[in-house]
């Protein structure tokens, strides 16, 4: 079994490490988390400039012609970094819903200007039942003429408060439709909500907003398709991001257990110590092997719900476990502000719930395994 990147990949992870430690030390993600945008347009140009806004999409539309595998090589290295911004709501969830279910006009105008750099994007599919089933839908879709009209509340929407396109998921007559919305349509209220991993989730509101029958994105009726698989490469692409802190958590565990003395030791020699390290090496390893097995599938074109729920599992209480035993490690000094396990912690803690958490994964590999 081969298990290396190809040359490459090999390439694309180096380079990516190279500059997310350059651009993205972390003064700057502290600095985000406390700016409103979350993001620099400097940043966003530069990471624009070097193609991974347009990485995963076709030649053909202005991207790079890359795998999804070759993107979750890239979110692992985001995930190490903390990096802070748009690219996840922008890429997975806005620009992989076009690319799945849009048509040839729409891929055409809209990936271009994703890639560019020129175009964010969010879906807007939570509500305050914070369910992702398709029976917790209930902002709805009403005909009006040529045009639909929206109603309803969102909750936890990555990035509205800066999106130029919302895609939002409504009930229509006979079942559930995506609809490309201009992000500054009238009717649209926009609340930034406080959260534990200092991302940018909002409340979004949308009170009787027109939207042009022809924005919805795929067939009428039949979105849920639609949701389901990029709530897929959405739930991995969180496991590649939460895999790679996890590594970083590691490592910073590991190097303060061989240099922190007590006792007239260093505390790596006690066997408490020894078997959090041991614990955390395993549950890192397991993150990141199954949450690549389960991108490289998705990449061959294989089915995957089940392997991508595993991994989902599996790294949300993982990813939990290995941050908390790093703390125990640091002791008090990890519950500094300045220190920076806290941050992996917080991501942690927040991805786990991200798509769906262990227990609702946990529940959809039962059904895949007895029906």
């Amino acid at each position: 079994m081969d298990l290396s990147f190809t040359e490459e990949q090999e390439m694309l992870r180096s380079a990516a490490r190279d500059f997310l430690e350059r651009e993205c030390p972390k003064s700057f993600v502290r600095e985000m988390a406390e700016d409103e945008k979350g993001y620099t347009p400097e940043l966003w140009r530069k990471i624009a400039d070097l193609g991974w806004l347009g990485l995963v999409f076709p030649e053909e539309y202005g991207g790079d012609g890359g795998s999804f595998l070759d993107l979750v090589i890239l979110l692992h290295e985001m995930g190490r970094a903390c990096f802070p911004g748009t690219f996840f709501s922008t890429v997975i969830l806005g620009g992989l819903s076009i690319l799945t279910a849009g048509n040839e006009e729409q891929k055409k105008e809209l990936l271009p200007k994703i890639g560019n750099g020129d175009l964010m994007l969010t879906l807007a599919l939570t509500e305050p039942s914070a369910s992702f089933e398709e029976g917790a839908i209930s902002t709805k879709a009403i005909i009006e003429g040529e045009d639909y009209i929206l109603k309803g509340t969102k909750l936890f929407v990555s990035d509205a408060h800066v999106a130029d396109n919302i895609i939002c998921v409504a009930k229509t007559e006979h079942g559930v439709s995506l609809f490309l919305v201009d992000a500054k349509s009238p009717g649209i209220s926009c609340t930034l909500l406080r959260t534990l991993g200092w991302d940018k989730q909002c409340e979004v509101v949308f009170n009787n907003v027109k939207v042009p029958r022809k924005n919805v994105l795929g067939k009428e009726d039949e979105g849920w398709d639609t949701v389901e698989k990029v709530l897929e490469y959405a739930a991995v692409a969180k496991c590649a991001e939460m895999a790679g802190g996890n590594e970083v958590a590691l490592e910073m565990s590991v190097n303060y257990a061989k240099e922190r003395v007590q006792f007239g030791k260093p505390i790596g020699s006690f066997q408490a110590i020894q078997h959090h390290c041991a614990n955390m090496a395993i549950d890192v390893d397991a993150c990141k092997y199954i949450s690549y097995e389960a991108a490289w599938m998705i990449s061959e074109g294989l089915p995957a719900s089940m392997i991508t729920s595993m991994a989902k599992a599996k790294v949300s209480e993982a990813s939990y476990r290995i941050t908390l035993l790093g703390h125990q490690i640091f002791g008090g000094l990890g519950y500094c502000m300045d220190n920076d396990m806290h941050l992996y912690y917080r991501r942690a803690k927040t991805g786990a719930l991200a798509y769906g958490n262990a227990a609702f994964h946990q529940k959809k590999v039962a059904k895949e395994l007895l029906g």
